[in-house]
């Protein structure tokens, strides 16, 4: 059991590492981070399908019998979370362009407290599969960094305000989720962890299928359909030699 902490408690900090690299690659190399940032969340979006449907959501269906319900319910959930935050931005009316800054940054805040809450359930069902969902998870940090930093300046906020908004919103608060969460996800039964694991799978297709993806598709990079599949690979091969 203290292994699984330290698993759950190490790639929450690099999540949070991750995501303060792309804050502070966007604010000293903003080309560099600009240009390639999509080949990231490609391979993040190949990695986060792939691992939740070939490993994740079998497992949860073997030790929940009610596991699609969950899966539904963690793929709706964020979905309607994402759909207030955007009608929150778009009701701001004459503060819209303060708005575009901080109101993301609360949702992005509350995204990677989440994500801590998936660490510390997928670890706790087995040190594998805490590897697999943190293999994408953490990728998806370093633009979800970019993204907040970027959005924030857009609002209006100084460079030094800025950085230390996306750092306290999207890094410290994946560890943060990790470490509250943790005491109460390892003293749980098998049934009840494996909808909380359906429940976290459905996120994690939403973020993979539903956020990232369509970013890809906007940019079109000549090889972020490399990335992705490099993604997709890189998944299928870790599942397969484990299995």
């Amino acid at each position: 059991m203290e292994n699984t902490f330290w698993s759950a408690f190490g790639a929450s900090l690099l999540a949070g590492l991750v995501t303060t690299i792309g804050i502070y690659v966007i604010r000293h190399f903003e080309r560099w981070g600009r240009d390639n940032s999509i080949y990231f969340i490609c391979f993040a979006a190949g990695v986060l399908i792939s691992v939740s449907f070939l490993h994740i959501i079998p497992k949860a269906f073997s030790m929940n019998p009610h596991a699609p319900y969950y899966l539904f319910a963690g793929y709706v959930s964020l979905h309607l979370f994402n759909r207030f935050i955007n009608a929150f931005v778009c009701n701001k009316g004459a503060d819209e362009d303060y708005a575009i800054g901080l109101i993301p940054m609360i949702g992005i805040g509350f995204h990677s407290f989440i994500d801590g809450f998936i660490y510390s359930i997928t670890f706790t069902v087995s040190i594998f599969t805490g590897f697999l969902a943190a293999t994408g998870m953490v990728l998806h940090e370093f633009p979800e960094g970019i993204i907040t930093y970027l959005l924030l300046i857009r609002a209006g906020f100084r460079e030094k305000s800025s950085f230390v908004l996306a750092f306290l919103a999207a890094a410290l608060t994946t560890p943060l989720g990790m470490l509250m969460s943790y005491p109460y996800i390892s003293r749980i039964s098998q049934p009840f962890l494996g909808a909380l694991l359906a429940f976290s799978a459905g996120a994690l297709v939403y973020v993979g299928a539903t956020h990232l993806l369509p970013q890809a598709e906007t940019e079109n990079k000549k090889y972020s359909l490399f990335a992705l599949g490099a993604g997709v690979l890189v998944a299928l091969i870790i599942v397969i030699s484990k299995g």
